[in-house]
């Protein structure tokens, strides 16, 4: 389901609350439709019934500093968790570089409270991470690549990670101020965008952010 009020998205457990108990609430963030039908939707119980513009706007208030990019050359599939994770952990905003069309699915709706921006290509991307004051932070196993676990990351920064297999692109790892990799134990070459992605947000949460409102 992918409507303004139903977001399962196909999951089989009904979660969220039914219909409002009691005398409505006046305040105009409420939707008279959620608050008639019950509200469903993957949000936080602080945003139950709330309009999606009023949650926007609350979230809107109180970004963090870090923003999140992901290039996008042969739509991959880890896009849509890159988005949700930035949802979770609060990102200004997330960029996709490279193609405009991403797989949705697996950002669980969460892409409609989070702020998405497009850039064709890393040079245009970079050039609007510069102008915007960002320092641009590759994530990637590369030669030369510091470890992630051993530093603190710029306050204001754009997190950029590559494609499923190959990583960042050379037009990628040029246009980084700085290069990261994360510690890995075991067989496995690589771990998935999506993965990396939730473990550098965390290490910038970790830096920076306070407890999470209540």
């Amino acid at each position: 389901m992918s409507s303004e009020h139903g977001e399962s998205a196909g999951d089989e457990l009904e979660v969220g609350v039914g219909p409002w108990a009691g005398p409505w609430p006046t305040d105009e963030r409420y939707d008279p439709e959620l608050l008639a039908a019950g509200d469903r939707r993957n949000v936080v119980d602080r945003y139950r019934y709330w309009r999606r513009e009023a949650i926007v706007a609350d979230l809107d208030g109180r970004r963090h500093d870090f923003h999140v990019a992901i290039e996008n050359w042969q739509h991959d599939l880890n896009i849509g968790t890159v988005v949700r994770t930035a949802n979770a952990f609060l990102a200004a905003e997330v960029h996709i570089v490279g193609r405009r069309r991403w797989n949705r699915r697996g950002a669980m709706v969460t892409d409609r409270y989070q702020h998405v921006r497009h850039h064709e290509s890393i040079e245009q991307f970079a050039g609007w991470a510069h102008g915007a004051g960002l320092v641009v932070i590759g994530i990637d196993n590369l030669p030369g690549s510091r470890p992630l676990e051993t530093t603190t990351l710029p306050r204001r920064c754009v997190l950029l990670f590559g494609q499923e297999g190959p990583g960042l692109s050379d037009a990628a790892r040029a246009a980084c101020d700085q290069l990261f990799s994360i510690a890995q134990y075991g067989s496995t070459r690589s771990i998935n965008a999506g993965v990396a992605s939730a473990v550098a947000m965390h290490a910038w949460i970790r830096a920076y952010a306070g407890p999470p409102p209540g």
